[in-house]
């Protein structure tokens, strides 16, 4: 709600006569004073609580999954030999994965959904199956306050994984603007190559209409050690014309903005093309819609750990995904409960929780030196540190790599070798 006590637009594609109108009857009651709440609010607003029909059964730790959900295209670029065509293969891969990344629950739910908040030490873990082998998954919630979720992702047989972490900062002008911070780093173990990725920011829009989806904005990242440059700019519908979900993208050698190699455009959650620079000539194409999705196989929950998030917040989602709010609250409490006694008993004796498959690290010079060539920071003051995958707490953590889930002993052991 803005100064005059109106309730506040988002996109200038809204009107009157549409507002509310995706809200079901018997929720647009709170569905309005969501609204004129988070318009007031003055912090993170991931501690708010939305109306219910806007709840998710998924907690934000298995996010991280959302990089890899086509695994060929994650380890294409192991196999070409070029420096520039491998740094646009990473691109395309990056691109890739938007559309899994922010639009893919809109449009199986019908609208964005507000995720579970993780608590720490929450695990998210399990691995895909197909023509490119077996690519493994560990997503784990690291900190609490402020939120972080670190991950890694790794395929032994490509000789490629990827490892970061990130952290949201959401905040409300006209809209839910949400900036995210951390970043990603892709290793080809062929060519010793690194690629350091920065996240877009991005905002929610239609929620007067209460069909809430995610529009990218501003631009991301991809700096290589090789010596190129992905620069993504994001741009979505304006206020009387444009498409949503638009991007354009270049990729071109360190320092030589001006002299882009290759070109890309699109919606990356419709498609895009990728172009010869200099002579505009179509050099490849991306259809998500013809680009199959790899399912991921996660245990079944009797054989999870109890830190595992589908195990963990079952109550939860059962009770959000029947409707029963008293339940949700209940169940919800339980978890947050535990949590804060946790978290008093490590005070009292003077310890801090011990992260399964993560540490905190004091030296970082490959990702200063990277972050640096594109003006980037690295902001660990509010990521709680910057984290990385830990080889040897790997070695000791069985969990991913469950009998059960048909892993064998020699993939067990490649859980030491990343690094």
């Amino acid at each position: 709600m803005n100064g005059n006590g109106k309730t506040p637009s988002t996109s200038g594609t809204s009107t009157p006569k549409d507002e509310g109108s995706a809200v079901p009857p018997q929720a647009r009651t709170s569905w309005s004073g969501f609204l004129k709440s988070i318009a007031s609010f003055n912090g993170d607003l991931s501690s708010m609580t939305a109306p219910p029909f806007i709840l998710s059964t998924t907690s934000l730790v298995e996010f991280s999954s959302y990089w890899a959900e086509h695994p060929s295209v994650f380890v294409a670029p192991a196999a070409e030999k070029d420096h520039a065509k491998r740094a646009v293969l990473v691109l395309k891969w990056f691109l890739s994965t938007l559309k899994q990344q922010y639009a893919s629950r809109s449009e199986k739910l019908g609208s964005e959904k507000k995720p579970l908040n993780p608590f720490l030490g929450e695990l998210f873990l399990g691995k895909w199956e197909d023509e490119a082998g077996t690519t493994q998954l560990v997503s784990e919630q690291v900190s609490h306050h402020p939120p972080v979720t670190a991950y890694c992702i790794w395929n032994s047989k490509a000789g490629v994984r990827l490892q970061g972490y990130n952290a949201q900062k959401a905040s409300f002008s006209r809209t839910i603007n949400v900036k995210q911070i951390g970043h990603a780093i892709l290793h080809i173990d062929e060519y010793d190559e690194d690629y350091f990725i920065t996240l877009p920011s991005l905002h929610i829009e239609g929620l007067i209409t209460g069909s809430p989806y995610v529009e990218l904005n501003r631009c991301s990242y991809i700096q290589s050690s090789s010596g190129y440059t992905a620069k993504i700019d994001y741009s979505g519908r304006g206020w009387l014309s444009g498409k949503k979900n638009t991007f354009a993208a270049t990729l071109y050698p360190e320092g030589k903005e001006k002299e882009p190699i290759y070109l890309v455009d699109g919606q990356w959650n419709e498609g895009f093309t990728i172009k010869d620079a200099k002579t505009k000539k179509v050099l490849d194409t991306y259809d998500p819609k013809i680009t199959k999705v790899t399912p991921l196989t996660v245990a079944e929950l009797e054989d999870q750990d109890e830190m595992e998030s589908r195990r963990a917040w079952k109550k939860v989602a059962d009770a959000i995904a029947k409707g029963d709010m008293d339940t949700t609250s209940y169940e919800k409490s339980i978890i947050e409960n535990s949590q804060r006694e946790l978290r008093k008993k490590e005070r009292e004796e003077g310890r801090e929780w011990d992260r399964r498959f993560f540490s905190r690290t004091d030296t970082y010079p490959l990702l200063q030196k990277m972050a640096a060539k594109i003006g980037e920071q690295i902001n660990d003051n509010l990521t709680s540190g910057v984290w990385i995958f830990d080889a040897e707490k790997a070695s000791a953590a069985k969990p991913p790599f469950r009998k059960s889930e048909g892993n064998s002993d020699e993939e067990f052991e490649e859980a030491k070798e990343v690094q």
